[in-house]
């Protein structure tokens, strides 16, 4: 019998917390286990093994990010959607690194894999970011591969201390960020570009 408290839900919420401290490359159902205080066979009642925990955490992390950039742009255009979107994303992989390369390392096993419905909710809100600009719809992946690599980029860098010169890393950010949004304000991409 399931220990009580315990659901798929709540154990993959756990994982999360885990991996943002151990790093998602670091957690194990052993560690999981201890940190929820049961054995780790008990863990297998709510997950099947550590390759689906991991991607449950990574669904939940595609969702919470997903949201998080939504929320930050909603009612929001152009430059202000790309500023306060791109400031959610930075802030989550900061203050959640380990779901945040999870959800980036996961692999779709299937048409019905809920990492589908949760990377589309992220474009999604990527989109809506972008909608402000005047990127023609041919060239609107192009634009999000293009300010996702940007990001996550620097978001990866940073949360792994590898930035070692002394400018402010916030001043770095905003002038990315502006760069970007002049250049996408600068006139908009076409087919024929």
């Amino acid at each position: 019998m399931p220990r009580a408290g315990l659901a798929p839900a709540s154990v993959t919420e756990a994982g999360a917390e885990l991996a943002d401290e151990v790093g998602y490359a670091q957690m194990s159902m052993g560690l999981l286990a201890e940190r929820l205080g049961v054995k780790t066979p008990s863990l297998y009642k709510h997950v099947d093994n550590l390759a689906d925990l991991v991607h449950r955490v990574a669904v939940l992390a595609m969702n919470e990010l997903a949201d998080a950039i939504r929320d930050a742009t909603q009612g929001r255009s152009g430059r202000d959607a790309l500023v306060a979107g791109t400031h959610a994303m930075r802030n989550y992989a900061k203050t959640h690194p380990g779901r945040y390369a999870a959800g980036n390392a996961a692999q779709i096993t299937g048409p019905d894999d809920p990492i589908i419905a949760a990377a589309n909710r992220v474009m999604d809100s990527w989109s809506a970011m972008l909608h402000g600009y005047r990127i023609d719809p041919g060239q609107q992946t192009h634009a999000m591969r293009m300010l996702r690599s940007l990001l996550h980029g620097f978001a990866t860098l940073e949360t792994a201390g590898s930035f070692q010169l002394g400018t402010d890393l916030d001043n770095s950010f905003d002038w990315m960020i502006d760069f970007v949004d002049q250049s996408l304000s600068r006139t908009g991409f076409s087919e024929a570009d």
